[in-house]
């Protein structure tokens, strides 16, 4: 199906959160088997939890995670945001399979793999991109209240947090989520349906 003729699907990921990296699997699935185009956006934990009261390991994972979403917006930047699906795949390959630490191995690596120039690597430690990666976040977020986390989803009109699921749902069980979700983020008046997760992320 031609681009234009799909339904827009937004998407906000940050490249450190392996759950969002599992539903980003997910809406790729969805998008083999409906109508859908997803495109990508960057939001970041990083910001979301600057002024908030976390444990010192989340802490940690806060200043660390600056350095993966500059890389995707001077990308972004350079080459357009077409380019933000390739790169997150690679990067999430090797940060959630792999278990690669981000660094600028890390990044160069990630960047030769999308095709884009490896030398974007240098953006993980400049502060140049940060308004860029600021309004990017407050986009997404702005769409679904302070409360939520990554991703984000927007979808004829509708936006929301999640789904949070794992492992990724493949195939038929893939589209029957889509179409729940559709159903329940639709609904007027709708705001959260919720359970504790009893496992961890499971990537296949």
């Amino acid at each position: 199906m031609a681009d234009d003729a799909a339904t827009p699907v937004d998407f906000w990921f940050d490249p450190l959160c392996p759950w969002a990296w599992i539903t980003s699997r997910w809406i790729l699935e969805v998008e083999k088997l409906r109508p859908i185009k997803v495109r990508w956006h960057v939001m970041s934990l990083s910001v979301l939890n600057e002024d908030k009261e976390v444990p010192e390991e989340y802490r940690q994972a806060i200043e660390e995670g600056w350095g993966p979403v500059r890389v995707c917006v001077a990308a972004e930047q350079k080459y357009g945001p077409e380019v933000l699906g390739r790169l997150y795949t690679e990067m999430g390959t090797r940060r959630h399979h792999e278990k690669q630490q981000f660094g600028r191995p890390f990044y160069e690596a990630a960047l030769t793999a999308a095709g884009l120039d490896p030398e974007l690597a240098d953006a993980a430690e400049s502060t140049v991109y940060d308004e860029a990666v600021r309004a990017s976040h407050k986009d997404g977020i702005d769409r679904v209240g302070q409360e939520v986390g990554t991703p984000v989803i927007a979808v004829e009109g509708n936006a929301f947090f999640g789904p949070v699921v794992s492992p990724v749902p493949r195939g038929e069980a893939a589209v029957k989520l889509w179409d729940g979700v559709l159903a329940v983020a639709g609904t007027d008046g709708f705001f959260e349906l919720k359970r504790s997760r009893t496992r961890d992320p499971i990537f296949d």
